[in-house]
């Protein structure tokens, strides 16, 4: 189930922890990629806390956020770039993305399978998807007081093994939030320094969130019996009549 995407912005935008937790993701995305000169990037889900440092050079942004949460204006004092689409159905040309990041899409789709579908086709070549969702092993998950308490949690080998069943090969991961989603100042204030050790002592155990980029697998296009047929060359005079006395195999 989808959050409403009033109260997405409420909390990236209008308290303490959702901006602590929009730079600790966002600051592993822009380790990930960081830079999109003369590209086309695309967000899904409520993925525009992560798109903003793309805007100034990127050929093209665009926020797709899906019908069952909702769209908001974005980016404010600019042109809008956010539209409204259907989980399965994104108003976007086949192989036009370059980059594509999804934040609080995959986890709360009632169908993910669809999701990454279209995430293969709106692709280009050499187009890489990023992925963002909730450790299932992190504190975060295990609260609602946060988007991240909602919808399905993944373990790494989960959510790679369902990039694989949908032709993406997984390349790189990476984790954020592991300070304790908590309010409390204390908490708000360390959370950077926390943010450095945890990424010391473990790469993903005690996060928060968990970040995958993929690549499309290039499928080698098939033709029925070639092998076949190289494996046996075609003979000339195979099956025709052979003259009295003479053999098929040659020799004494």
């Amino acid at each position: 189930m989808h959050l409403d995407v009033l109260d997405l912005r409420q909390f990236y935008y209008r308290t303490r922890l959702g901006r602590v937790a929009q730079k600790s993701i966002r600051d592993q995305v822009q380790t990930l990629w960081p830079e999109a000169k003369g590209q086309t990037v695309a967000g899904f889900g409520f993925a525009v806390p992560l798109l903003r440092p793309y805007l100034a050079d990127a050929r093209r942004v665009i926020a797709l956020m899906p019908a069952e949460q909702g769209v908001m204006p974005w980016p404010q004092g600019a042109a809008n770039v956010s539209v409204l689409c259907e989980e399965h159905l994104w108003p976007v040309p086949t192989g036009m993305v370059d980059k594509l990041v999804c934040l609080h899409g995959l986890e709360s789709s009632e169908n993910p399978g669809a999701v990454l579908d279209e995430a293969a086709r709106v692709l280009g070549p050499g187009g890489r998807l990023l992925i963002v969702v909730p450790n299932r092993a992190g504190l975060w998950a295990r609260r609602d007081a946060t988007p991240f308490g909602f919808g399905r949690p993944y373990s790494l080998g989960q959510i790679e093994a369902q990039l694989k069943r949908h032709d993406f090969v997984p390349e790189r991961h990476a984790a954020a939030l592991y300070a304790p989603p908590s309010h409390q100042k204390f908490w708000l204030r360390s959370a950077e320094m926390i943010d450095r050790v945890g990424r010391r002592v473990s790469t993903y155990y005690a996060a928060g969130v968990l970040l995958v980029e993929a690549t499309k697998q290039a499928t080698q296009p098939t033709r029925t019996g070639l092998a076949e047929r190289v494996r046996r060359p075609l003979q000339v005079l195979e099956g025709s009549p052979q003259p009295a006395g003479v053999s098929g195999r040659g020799g004494a």
